[in-house]
């Protein structure tokens, strides 16, 4: 698809922009949300499930993306989830109907599913073809950042006081607006025969199995596992306040990876050899650390290397793997499988959650490292393997 210079600059400017304010506000809105509920004195439980609402309306909206996407085009599909979000922010703070707080939630939940899959292929259709790695890897560096932006913000902010609310509000609506600077694109060209729904969703796993895997695993090491490591920390023994910086710890390494893993994707003579290669070199390195967590039983000090690489690891995979998409597809094809990628992260996110809570109350020195080995090594011999049955994406 033929795109001016200034046009493209503009439309990473307008993408980058309008993710840097909406997640700052979403960010700052869900633990606001969560205090706002225990100020009501909504059980744990019910809370629990409430912010599990999220990642509801993600895998509802993710198979049918690019049916959206379709039917309204794409600049019209962003404006509409950006604005959803505003839309449910507004209801929060105007009622305190349980039910329709929930409500709100899913809707905010699918709005952020939508624009999770039209980000990144915004950003892989807008980036220069040897620089999709560098621009994929930025996105992802400033979205790690937004999750410690929107609850400092908060902090500053005192959640008891107005200030707070009307903070978030601002965030959302600036993101909105932002997307208005997205330039007006051409029809795409598979506009009338890309497979779509359900059917493109399976055509895109069809066609890149590995590359899907290898955003499982990320999601798994990365996101999941993010989840329970303050359980993880607790069970080792370490403070309340230790075991929360796990968390901190883990995206750090997410953070700090995303650019330099993405522009050393982009500087290989063959680009999706080159990404195979680091694909493995990850996933190597999360069951070379995952060879010795069994050691941190008796060793607490070693969680901490242990948190930051599976972080890292995991969020490079994803990196890599959106890049190697970017760079084989255009047009719905290109959101067919980004949703696809969307879609095996986060349930790699939930699988970890799932299965690795309860390995750890059951067995922390031996199940729990076990099932993350296992992961890992079903990764890295998928990869191995396509390199003798599969062509490079």
């Amino acid at each position: 698809m033929n795109r001016s210079t200034t046009g493209s600059k503009i439309g990473l400017l307008s993408v980058f922009g309008s993710t840097l304010f909406q997640l700052s506000g979403i960010f700052m809105l869900s633990p606001l949300m969560l205090l706002m509920l225990k100020k009501a004195e909504v059980s744990t439980t019910l809370a629990g499930l409430f912010a599990a609402t999220t990642w509801l309306g993600v895998l509802i909206v993710t198979p049918f993306a690019s049916k959206v996407t379709q039917k309204l085009g794409r600049r019209q599909t962003m404006w509409l989830a950006s604005g959803m979000p505003l839309v449910a922010a507004l209801g929060f703070f105007t009622t305190s109907t349980l039910w329709l707080w929930f409500a709100l939630e899913l809707l905010a939940g699918i709005a952020g599913g939508l624009r999770w899959v039209l980000a990144e292929a915004f950003i892989a259709e807008f980036a220069p073809p040897r620089q999709i790695g560098r621009y994929i890897g930025i996105y992802a560096t400033m979205v790690g950042m937004t999750f410690v932006i929107g609850p400092t913000l908060l902090a500053w902010a005192d959640t008891d006081s107005t200030t707070a609310l009307w903070l978030v509000m601002a965030l959302l609506f600036l993101g909105l607006a932002w997307t208005a600077l997205i330039p007006v694109l051409p029809p795409d060209h598979d506009q009338h025969t890309a497979r779509i729904g359900l059917l493109g969703l399976w055509h895109a796993v069809l066609t890149h199995p590995v590359i899907m895997l290898a955003g499982f695993v990320g999601g798994f090491f990365e996101l999941g596992l993010a989840s329970i490591l303050p359980l993880y920390g607790l069970t080792l023994g370490m403070g309340d306040s230790a075991a929360a910086l796990l968390v901190s710890v883990s995206g750090l390494g997410g953070t700090l990876l995303a650019i330099p893993s993405g522009m050393l994707a982009d500087r290989f003579a063959s680009a999706a050899q080159g990404r195979r290669l680091m694909m493995r070199v990850f996933t190597g390195l999360i069951l070379l650390v995952t060879l010795a967590s069994p050691l941190a039983v008796s060793h607490t000090a070693l969680v901490w290397p242990l948190a930051f690489v599976w972080g890292a690891a995991g969020g490079a995979l994803y990196t890599l793997s959106m890049t190697d998409i970017g760079a084989s597809n255009k047009g719905l094809a290109l959101i067919n499988s980004t949703a696809v990628l969307v879609l095996t992260y986060t349930l790699g996110g939930l699988s970890a959650s799932a299965a690795c809570g309860a390995l750890i109350d059951v067995s922390v020195g031996l199940g729990f490292p076990a099932l993350m080995f296992s992961v890992a090594t079903i990764g890295l011999l998928a990869l191995f393997k396509a390199k003798m049955t599969s062509s490079p994406c």
